[in-house]
């Protein structure tokens, strides 16, 4: 079976529940955009700088901060150094166990020079966006009810239209950054959309789906299963711990976007048979 074959099972599977139009995206994609974003990973190294941290009410949501764990995780296995790069209070809930750079929030007049400098410091081969507000085409960010959350953003979008290195972006609803490469697919969606682009945008019904699916992607083109030991639950109580909460429901369960954790344990399972059985 083929890589592009193999990118497009992962990519239906993806997008099979499709709450939020996304298989309407995939339809403007070029298929194979799994495959061509583990081309990425492949033989990574340096640092990888990962954004992440959705702004809900004054803390964070379980999605996106779950998959860019496990991106984190599965690039130092490879061997790079990959840096989480988020602004408070999920900066601060998980700079102990993780290396983190702590990005400044609501400061719109001061970010693209921030970025500068951080991307002038580590002198990123990667930058991976998943689930952070794309900032729309008035310089403001939405959240999916349409609401104003930029003065509870940390503006990382910077990192990718500065960076002198490729840009993956993974996003569920069309506000995120990397949305911008399917900008005239987005009109019809009930959302005020992000106008940020990427060079590789990976989409699924939730964020930390597409983490998973492009690990399921890197397994198979590296001969290694990068999702053997990953604990999807036991991350989920971790962020819990330090305040998160679900991005639907607002609450802080152990969900993502209203899914109870065994629908992702589940989809992890299905994406490891697909690799198992390429």
């Amino acid at each position: 079976m083929s890589h592009l074959h193999i990118s497009q099972q992962i990519e239906d599977l993806l997008t099979a529940r499709n709450p939020r139009g996304m298989q309407t995206l995939q339809a403007a994609l070029t298929p194979g955009y799994y495959y061509r974003a583990a081309q990425m990973l492949q033989n990574i190294s340096g640092h990888v700088l990962i954004g992440t941290g959705f702004p809900v009410n004054h803390t964070y949501e379980t999605d996106g901060p779950v998959g860019a764990i496990a991106l984190y995780q599965a690039i130092e296995s490879l061997g790079a150094t990959p840096i989480l790069v988020c602004g408070a209070p999920l900066a601060d809930a998980i700079s102990d166990d993780y290396h983190v750079h702590k990005i400044t929030v609501g400061e719109p007049e001061t970010s693209a020079h921030e970025a500068q400098l951080i991307l002038d410091k580590y002198q990123p081969t990667l930058v991976i966006s998943i689930e952070r507000p794309g900032m729309a085409a008035d310089g403001h960010y939405y959240n999916m009810r349409g609401e104003n959350i930029s003065a509870r953003c940390a503006r990382f979008d910077y990192f990718l239209t500065l960076a002198n290195c490729p840009t993956i972006a993974i996003g569920d609803g069309g506000n995120e950054i990397g949305m911008g490469n399917v900008a005239d697919t987005l009109t019809g969606l009930n959302i005020i959309p992000s106008a940020t682009s990427c060079d590789e945008l990976l989409i699924a019904d939730v964020s930390n789906w597409a983490a998973h699916g492009l690990l399921a992607m890197l397994s198979v083109i590296s001969g290694t299963d990068m999702l053997a030991h990953w604990d999807n639950l036991a991350v989920l109580n971790y962020l819990s711990e330090r305040g998160s909460v679900d991005g639907v429901t607002r609450e802080n369960t152990l969900t993502e976007d209203g899914l109870n954790a065994d629908i992702s344990e589940q989809l992890i399972n299905d994406l490891r048979k697909i690799v198992k059985n390429r």
